[in-house]
Formats: structure tokens, sequence, C-alpha cells
């Protein structure tokens, strides 16, 4: 694997699955195998569990990890060409991206969706131009449009809770008070379209995301219905897709409470964190017994470090 940009970069998801899963039980097992090499972690937004994910399992891997948050530390970079360079952008990515590039073996980019030019995220200008110019492999760590590494993980985590026999899995929009991006959803239908489940995504009506994304999967604008015998609810919310980055429905009925869950067939409670309590999901959901949040934060660590294995065996 030279990138890994997408959960389809993964030649067998559930093969990686099985292969974390493993790797998880001994996770010191190829702490040679990145010895003497060094992986750059660059934020251009804000982060927990990735960073610190991404890092100890770059740790794992014997991989010396350089991190730089280009928020507060690194000069503002151009992305457009032919730009004349005259205002508050100090340096370009052609540049940047090379020099970078002599630094380290790879380099693992955060960088949000703006939410406001709907054709500059879609073409993932950050991620695509760092692989067009840096010439080493690069991880995506959340992307204007994707969080590859969350969806595996997330992966991991249903893989380890399976049931005994094909699974129901939700995709459920929740309320937020901020207008947020469709990167996480985006990453875990994909990641779903590859699993043999019954999956429906739920959401009021004009919150669809990405027609090129969902495809055929099932939509529900009846979010109970959609609960009825779920294995799993993973919650989640997103701004709008084609009023892009508009907050028009701000519903709390939309919130996911104990009674809901009640309808699911003793489903498991998903969230990629952070989560904004009695919000988006109530006290009494996140903190049962039924919710696996934790396990899922967890499982961060094993999603970036076997996909670090993967590129570091094909350097």
């Amino acid at each position: 694997m030279k990138h890994y940009l997408n959960i389809k970069d993964l030649k067998n998801l559930q093969q990686t699955v099985k292969e974390a899963v493993q790797l998880k039980e001994n996770e010191l097992e190829f702490q040679d195998l990145g010895k003497g090499k060094t992986i750059c972690l660059l934020f251009f937004n804000n982060s927990l569990r990735t960073r610190l994910s991404t890092q100890k399992a770059a740790q794992n891997l014997g991989l010396n990890p350089i991190v730089m948050n280009f928020g507060s530390e690194g000069w503002q970079l151009e992305f457009e060409d032919g730009v004349v360079m005259n205002q508050n952008k100090s340096e370009h990515v052609k540049e940047a991206a090379q020099v970078i590039a002599q630094y380290c073996d790879i380099v693992a980019i955060r960088a949000f969706a703006s939410l406001t030019d709907k054709e500059k995220d879609l073409a993932e200008i950050v991620l695509s131009n760092f692989e067009k110019y840096a010439g080493i492999p690069v991880v995506n760590m959340e992307s204007a449009t994707g969080h590859p590494l969350q969806a595996l993980a997330d992966a991991i985590t249903m893989e380890e809770f399976k049931v005994p026999h094909k699974p129901k899995v939700v995709l459920s929009w929740a309320p937020h008070p901020k207008a947020l991006p469709q990167a996480v959803a985006n990453s875990f239908v994909e990641m779903m379209q590859l699993q043999d489940a019954d999956f429906v995504i739920t959401h009021p009506e004009g919150y669809e995301l990405d027609e090129n994304i969902t495809k055929n999967s099932k939509i529900e604008y009846n979010q109970e219905k959609a609960f009825e015998n779920a294995d799993f609810v993973y919650a989640k919310n997103w701004s709008n897709f084609n009023d892009y980055g508009k907050v028009l429905n701000e519903d709390e009925n939309w919130m996911i409470t104990a009674d809901k869950m009640k309808l699911t067939n003793n489903g498991k409670f998903m969230h990629c964190l952070p989560v904004r309590r009695n919000v988006v999901v109530a006290d009494e959901v996140i903190d049962s017994a039924n919710s696996i949040v934790i396990q899922e934060a967890n499982n961060r660590t094993y999603s970036a470090q076997i996909v670090l294995k993967k590129i570091l065996e094909n350097l």
C-alpha cells in the first residue's frame, strides 16, 4: 500500500480487520519495522484521539514521530497555482511538501473541510497537493471529505462485538449546535458498503450525504423505524451537503435516547468522539453498558498501526 487516503485503499477490509485484531494482542511485535524511519504528523486542525493514537501507533512500530501544528506553529500555506502571494500566506505547498519529504519517510495529515467552498473541499486540496508534491506515502488523519482511520477503527470495534447473525447497522444523524463536516459519516458509509450487513442511514429530509458516496445505501427518514432491531447504532452530526455547510435542522428530537435504544436488538452505541452529551446522545445511553465508544477510541491506535505497518512493508 502506497498511500492511505480512503478506506478503499485497503486491498481487503475484512482481512485488514483480522490483522489489526491480532496486532492488538501483541502491539510491539513489529517494533523494529520502522526503525530508523520518521513519520511527520501535520495538523491543520485540533485533535485528541487522532494525534495520540497515531503517535502511539508509530512508536509501537519503531517509527520516530515528528508533530507539527500548522495552526499555531507553521507558516500559512498557499495551495492555489499561479497566485500572487502578496497577502497572508507565506509559503507554497510546492516547496513545503518537498521540504517535509526530506525530513521524513511518511507524512500523515489532518485538514478539515472549510464548509464554505464545496468545490475545493471535494477536490481535497491539502491531501492531493501533498500527494502530488511530497513523493512519499501520505496518510489521511481526517480530510475534507473522509476519515478512513476512524472508519477502520469502527470496523475493528464491530468485529470485536460481532453478533452471530448478519448485523443491522444504523448510521444516525444527530443534532449539533455547530456546522460539522461530512467526513466521518462519509467514511463510515464507504466502510459499511464493504461489509456484509443490513446497513441503514437515517437523517432528517434534506440532510442527504453526497450521493456519489451513499450510492444505493438504504435511507430511512423515520429514525425510530430505522432503529428497530439494530445491532449497532452509530451517531454522528453532519452539516447540510446540498446547501453546503449550513445548519438547517437542530431538531433535538433526533438525539439518541434510551427509549430509542430500546427499539434495537440490545444494540451497541457508537460515536467517534468528542461528543456533546445531552445534545447528540443522552447520558443514560453513553454511560450505559451498551456504549462502546471508549473501546472504539482505543482501536484508533490499531487502525493507524495496521495502516502504517502495511505502508512500511512497501517502503
